[in-house]
């Protein structure tokens, strides 16, 4: 990634970190010993046919690009023993303060996934997870695969639920009933973005910041290239959050209205294992 690029977004998730504590409700999460984020209530249900016994209870796990760690203590909460990973110094105070407030032991390392396996010094976990919202802020997944592979121990398993290329190409500002694309599918470099507040509706002095598209091809092709095994791929009708604004509420999550709620995918998940014997 260029480095205009990298100190951009660095500069974002620095400036919003401590937004985010109050946005994200992460107070309210870490007082909580029972709580969980919603993000990974749902993706502990989807991963867990892919889990020894069905849980993440002692296994060791690794959290890609976790920002405050709203989702990384919850993990830790189920059990894992958790490594939180993120570029954002300003990401990892909040998310350092959040564990020891909530007295959940959480290592965070300070990263980008370019020099993650350099930093990580060779270690290796059971899982490799990563919360919804991520890959559009990378812009190389061969080198994002590799190192979930290299993490990876033999018969481990990486865990990704995100957005839909296809929703996330979406025209946010379209008219209820209109369902057309205005962002790139196919990655063709780094789109930049110039706005007053990010995507929880925090101001933010860093209005600069870039990303850019995947589609679904590039991402699985990703995944094989890097020799891991697609175990499980699904396509979902809801998400965490509003692209649009005429979406209807469905649980924690968020839907199109009849009829079109059949027409547009709005997420996906893939469970892929590192085999054992894979080099």
């Amino acid at each position: 990634m260029e480095p205009t690029y990298l100190e951009a977004n660095r500069a974002r998730w620095d400036e919003s970190a401590e937004p985010h504590r109050v946005a994200y409700a992460a107070e309210a999460l870490a007082a909580d010993p029972e709580a969980l984020s919603d993000v990974v209530r749902e993706d502990a249900r989807l991963l867990a046919p892919y889990l020894p016994g069905h849980t993440a209870a002692g296994l060791d796990l690794i959290h890609l690009q976790c920002h405050i760690g709203t989702d990384t203590l919850s993990w830790a909460r189920l059990g894992a023993r958790v490594t939180g990973l993120d570029m954002s110094a300003g990401s990892l105070t909040v998310a350092r303060d959040l564990a020891r407030r909530a007295g959940v032991d959480i290592e965070y390392v300070q990263s980008t996934i370019a020099d993650a396996a350099h930093t990580l010094a060779g270690r290796q976990y059971d899982v490799v997870y990563t919360s919804i919202g991520v890959l559009c802020w990378l812009d190389d997944l061969n080198q994002w695969a590799r190192l979930i592979a290299g993490l990876l121990r033999p018969d481990g398993v990486f865990f990704i639920r995100e957005g839909h290329p296809v929703a996330v190409a979406l025209d946010y500002e379209a008219p209820e009933g209109e369902l057309r694309l205005t962002w790139p599918y196919f990655n063709t470099g780094a789109v930049a973005e110039d706005a007053e507040t990010d995507y929880m509706g925090v101001p933010l002095a860093n209005r600069q910041s870039y990303e850019w598209a995947h589609g679904l091809g590039e991402i699985i092709g990703a995944l094989l290239r890097a020799g891991l095994t697609i175990v499980d791929f699904e396509e979902y009708d809801t998400l965490p959050w509003t692209p649009l604004n005429w979406m209807v509420r469905d649980g924690d999550s968020y839907a199109l209205p009849e009829p079109y709620r059949n027409r547009c995918p709005l997420a996906f998940s893939i469970v892929a294992r590192r085999e054992k014997g894979a080099q």
